[in-house]
């Protein structure tokens, strides 16, 4: 988590989180932005598009969007980010703690594909990075070549600027040659897993001349792309009315719009629209499905339920070993009517409650 930490988004902020999955990071930099901002997480990989998605719907931040682009190819405008996250695919050596394989997976004689891969990611985040913007480029190897000597190139070759990272307090850190100002994490003394970040940032007199020119050089502006066959590009805007029901609170969503993708229905940060152009394929969060006429909220999203004191819609528990039956499958009595209703333990909201003849069972 400390990426995000060192880009340290400003509320309201766009965000883009070149390579993305599983979204840990992606999850906390939108709680950086909070509802206002926005962040695009962007994996090109299909399978870890999808641990993604559903890690970023678990969390319930609706104001993400992702987007299945390899990061080192996006179709942004040059110099319309002001911070990006670039957390690389890198050799892992600093995880060789709890993976020991990664030394024989990644050996010195085989990195070389993944430096150049980073580089050209590097390039890419560089030219969409605007003047005065910062980026941070982060890895979970001890690796020079992927670390130290990434960071020179990214000063000698796309001419951004290094930022000194004031080191966070609970982790041991050390230094090499050529890494001054950037953070190493010391795993074994941290007791946690080897790590490097940077920041650095786009001089406003600076223009996107020395990136483009190093793209151009590394990546050939291959124009071949990856979309994700799951990712819907054109539906129908929803009013508001649209998604009212007994477990949902459609005034409860952040800025932007409902639209519905054939059943599913799926919110755009109002924000994305003025962040992306009209034609950049993303899939918004989904809110549910829209079936018979009729909105059917996604039983996770527990961020639009009714509140505890709204009586008759919610299914308010105080023991935990209540919660733990209901999400183990079983069910419970409620006297309560209708078909759904909002599942809370306490004052936490958990997900959606399918009722039948009063009784009901977790929807999770």
């Amino acid at each position: 988590m400390l990426p995000p930490l060192a880009l340290a988004p400003a509320a309201g902020e766009c965000v883009l989180d070149m390579c993305a999955s599983p979204g840990g990071k992606s999850g906390f930099l939108a709680q950086l932005t909070g509802p206002s901002g926005f962040v695009l997480a962007n994996e090109p990989a299909r399978a870890r598009l999808a641990a993604l998605q559903g890690n970023l719907h678990a969390a319930n931040l609706l104001h993400t969007a992702t987007s299945a682009y390899p990061g080192q190819n996006m179709p942004l405008p040059s110099q319309s980010c002001d911070s990006i996250l670039l957390d690389v695919p890198c050799s892992g050596w600093g995880t060789a703690q709890k993976h020991p394989e990664v030394f024989k997976l990644w050996s010195e004689g085989k990195t070389g594909r993944l430096t150049m891969l980073q580089r050209r990611l590097l390039a890419a985040a560089a030219a969409l990075l605007a003047p005065g913007g910062r980026l941070v480029y982060s890895t979970c190897t001890t690796n020079e070549r992927e670390n130290e000597d990434q960071l020179r190139f990214a000063e000698s070759g796309l001419g951004l600027e290094r930022e000194i990272l004031t080191p966070f307090p609970g982790f041991a850190f050390e230094e090499r040659s050529g890494g001054a100002g950037a953070l190493r994490v010391n795993g074994d003394k941290s007791e946690a897993q080897g790590f490097f970040l940077a920041r650095l940032r786009k001089t406003v007199t600076h223009t996107a001349c020395a990136a483009g020119s190093a793209l151009r050089d590394v990546n050939s502006l291959t124009k071949s792309f990856l979309k994700s066959s799951r990712v819907e590009v054109s539906g129908k805007a929803l009013a508001s009315a649209a998604l009212e029901g007994d477990c949902c609170d459609p005034s409860r969503l952040p800025p932007g719009q409902a639209v519905q993708y054939g059943e599913r229905v799926r919110f755009i940060a109002s924000k994305s629209a003025a962040f992306l152009p009209s034609d950049f394929v993303r899939q918004g969060m989904l809110l549910g499905r829209m079936t018979a006429g009729r909105f059917r909220l996604a039983p996770r999203l527990r961020s639009l339920l009714p509140r505890p004191a709204d009586k008759g819609k919610t299914l308010v528990l105080d023991d935990v070993r209540d919660v733990a039956d209901l999400l183990c499958g079983q069910s419970r009595q409620t006297g309560l009517s209708g078909h759904e209703a909002g599942l809370w333990w306490r004052d936490l909201p958990l997900c959606l409650a399918r009722l039948k003849r009063g009784r009901a069972s977790a929807a999770f």
